[in-house]
């Protein structure tokens, strides 16, 4: 950090711009994408088909040639004619398809045989199996339309059938370089059968060039009724050598019954004397399958990509989404049960003494025998320097020193405060308090690092006490947080910091993450030794600790997260002391707070990175690597980067598919965390009335919480340098005394 002036210069260089409008590009790849799968499985823009009206008068009246002619339509130029397979001859046709599952097997069957068939694909499944569509073409089958997204031609408007006709030709083309003159309408059957809208439907595809292909024998091989009733059907009137169109399927579903009735069929029939064949080669027709350009190959290439991504997308998302799910509900359950082990481990040491706890750091007893007089324990209350860096924090920093003296610390109690340069009235206010235990020490501004570095320099005790100049301390918070350092494996200790102007919702928010968020983390990190921050608003170290590190460090921008780490890897313990309280003022604006934790976001993942080293390393640096850094990885850089394309997912499955489950996922995740919130309420003497604002926290805060992530993660990618965000103090504290003699501890409303 440099001078006022350079930061606001490195904040404007060094915040990417352009990589929003990539989020937003990505935001809307992602949308169309999952339009575009939830189109090709019939759940966007396509009402069920229970749903839709019945057709009006006029839909249109089937001719009598049709509907007592053959199952082959041919409306060229008008003028419908129909035709039949000739004696003996079987075309085989398979509707739903290709599916990588069912179509293999069945090409099997039919290569085994020398058989050839006629296959209604789908043009999504198309696009999702380009491989598969090519073997039915090498195989000598013929291949025909089915729709993109197998809608009901009888009930879709003609814009929708003809862009589901189009875009199942562009699969076509994508996945294997042809178009095909065959079409079949989802849900027709035989010609006695057709409806008038269904008949209006085919005339409209004969206008565009289809040969419309119906059936004479539906094995309704869908409703899977057994492989019996399938060959049974299938074989109705082949006594008489009579030739037939056979409807089946290869998609859809188990298709285990289907494949053993074609064996069946083709092992009865084929001693018989009739032929299995493609229904163009039976009629003499020329061939269905048309080759295409390259330029509509490329424009099919496109669309297979797309459907296959989108594919994928909707696998993936679905899997993320679970995989998220759990995580965070095993997460939940993890911060509760350390919660209450901390919780008990607390209470324990505060029935057997903080005294008692330094002789017996263990808690084994082993260490409790009668001292001599000559090795008598350190002193319970050491001298305490408390260091608070200050940078135009006119508006809070008489309240902040007040408090640190205004202390029922037995102890010597020193404070220094550290003008960073600072351009308002802040060095004047602390001149004016004139004690002897409070000293100013004047700087050119550099930034907070050196700022405390400095004060370090000057200060006298050994154990000192580093505190920002916006926090309030009530009267006991220097003692609790003094007490751990009877045990000298203790190296810092982390306070408990509240939000204070927690009036506004913006402040609720930040008081109920700070409560179930931060402390519910600390209190985990604290009983498996892995502590990553001591906050820069109520922290403890040793003298001697700092001094051994090369002090505060100044090349991140979590300087409080660097030192912790640092310490961590040293072997030594960092402990959180749940009763040591410091309030905070808060950022009051959702610019103010997204500065701050930009800041802090990309802080810590500098100083993760910094101490990535520890993850390999043994002792206490490895404890702290293994247990913390992959934590801190996976619920601060990695889920909140997808939370947004996760929260997109949802939206869509509200909205397209069942709403029931997103629902009840977001019901139950905000119940588990009302329940948790509760409980680290309940713990930290708390009121639980700030929880109504949870729900309403999920749909502003979180978002905002994920796109710092992503600015962070993006500032990471690009090498920016960020710079420095000061947050525009409210003056919380301005009459803090006069709050506290009427209202009691400041920070409780």
């Amino acid at each position: 950090m440099g001078t006022q002036e350079e930061e606001q210069l490195t904040a404007r260089r060094g915040e990417p711009r352009g990589h929003w409008v990539l989020l937003v590009l990505g935001g809307l790849v992602l949308t169309v994408l999952l339009l575009l799968d939830g189109f090709a499985n019939g759940v966007v823009g396509e009402a069920p088909r229970d749903e839709r009206p019945e057709p009006g008068p006029g839909a249109g009246t089937v001719p009598g040639a049709v509907a007592s002619g053959g199952p082959v339509v041919n409306l060229a130029d008008g003028v419908p004619r129909s035709r039949r397979m000739p004696p003996k001859t079987i075309a085989l046709t398979f509707d739903d398809g290709p599916d990588p599952v069912w179509t293999p097997r069945l090409l099997d069957v039919l290569r085994r045989h020398s058989a050839h068939a006629t296959f209604f694909t789908v043009g999504a499944r198309v696009a999702e199996n380009p491989g598969l569509t090519r073997r039915i073409l090498r195989e000598g089958h013929e291949i025909g339309s089915h729709t993109y997204s197998h809608v009901d031609l009888a009930t879709a408007p003609a814009w929708r059938a003809g862009l589901e006709l189009d875009l199942t030709q562009r699969a076509l083309a994508g996945a294997a370089g042809v178009h095909t003159r065959l079409m079949r309408m989802p849900y027709s059957s035989r010609p006695d059968g057709l409806t008038g809208p269904e008949w209006r439907a085919a005339e409209r595809a004969g206008e565009d060039g289809y040969i419309v292909v119906l059936t004479d024998r539906d094995t309704e091989d869908w409703a899977r009724p057994g492989t019996a009733k399938i060959v049974q059907a299938a074989l109705a009137g082949a006594e008489r050598g009579e030739g037939a169109v056979v409807m089946l399927h290869d998609s859809g579903g188990d298709r285990a019954g289907t494949v053993a009735a074609v064996e069946q069929i083709i092992r009865r029939l084929q001693p018989q004397g009739y032929r299995f064949t493609t229904l163009t080669e039976a009629l003499n027709m020329p061939s269905a399958v048309v080759p295409v350009p390259a330029r509509e190959k490329a424009v099919g290439w496109t669309l297979v990509a797309a459907q296959r991504a989108a594919s994928a997308l909707t696998g993936t998302m679905g899997v993320l989404f679970a995989v998220a799910g759990i995580a965070y509900v095993l997460r939940l359950v993890a911060l509760l049960l350390f919660a209450h082990v901390h919780m008990r481990r607390v209470r324990g040491l505060s029935r057997r003494g903080r005294h008692a706890a330094a002789l017996d750091p263990d808690g084994t007893g082993a260490h409790l025998a009668p001292m001599p007089d000559d090795d008598l324990p350190p002193d319970p209350f050491p001298p305490v320097s408390v260091i608070v860096p200050a940078y135009n924090e006119e508006a809070n920093i008489a309240a902040t020193v007040a408090s640190l003296l205004d202390t029922d610390y037995p102890g010597t109690v020193e404070v220094i405060v550290v003008d960073d340069g600072s351009t308002d009235r802040t060095p004047l206010i602390v001149e004016s308090i004139a004690l002897p235990t409070v000293h100013l020490l004047r700087k050119p501004n550099g930034g907070k690092p050196s700022a405390l570095n400095a004060g370090i320099g000057v200060a006298r005790a050994e154990i000192l006490v580093l505190v920002d100049g916006d926090t309030v301390f009530q009267r006991d918070t220097i003692r609790h947080l003094v007490a751990p350092f009877g045990d000298p494996r203790v190296g810092a200790v982390s306070g408990n910091t509240k939000v204070a102007n927690r009036g506004g919702i913006l402040g609720r928010w930040q008081h109920i993450e700070y409560v179930i968020g931060f402390n519910l983390d600390r209190r985990m990190f604290d009983v498996l030794q892995c502590m990553p921050t001591v906050p820069g608003a109520i922290g403890a170290f040793r003298r001697s600790v700092l001094a051994r590190l090369g002090g505060v460090p100044g090349d991140t921008l979590a300087e409080d997260t660097d030192l912790t780490m640092a310490i961590c890897r040293t072997g030594l313990r960092v402990v959180y002391e749940e009763k040591a309280l410091a309030w905070t003022e808060a950022p009051a604006t959702l610019r103010q707070l997204w500065r701050q934790r930009y800041r802090w976001c990309y802080g810590t993942m500098q100083a993760m990175w910094k101490h990535r080293r520890s993850v390999i390393e043994s002792g206490g640096s490895g404890r702290f690597g293994r247990r913390c850094l992959p934590y801190l990885t996976l619920f601060q850089i990695v889920l909140p980067l997808f939370a947004p394309a996760i929260d997109l997912f949802a939206l869509f499955g509200l909205l397209f598919l069942d709403p029931a489950v997103p629902v009840l996922t977001w019901l139950v995740f905000v119940a588990a965390q009302a329940a948790a919130g509760a409980y680290a309420l309940w713990l930290d003497g708390e009121r639980i009335r700030p929880l109504w604002t949870l729900p309403l926290q999920q749909f502003v805060y979180r978002q905002l919480m994920y796109l710092v992530v992503v600015q962070s993660v993006a500032t990471a990618l690009l090498g920016a340098r960020l710079g420095w965000h000061t947050v525009r103090r409210t003056g919380t504290f301005t009459d803090v005394r006069s709050r506290e003699q009427s209202q009691g501890p400041i920070g409780y409303t």
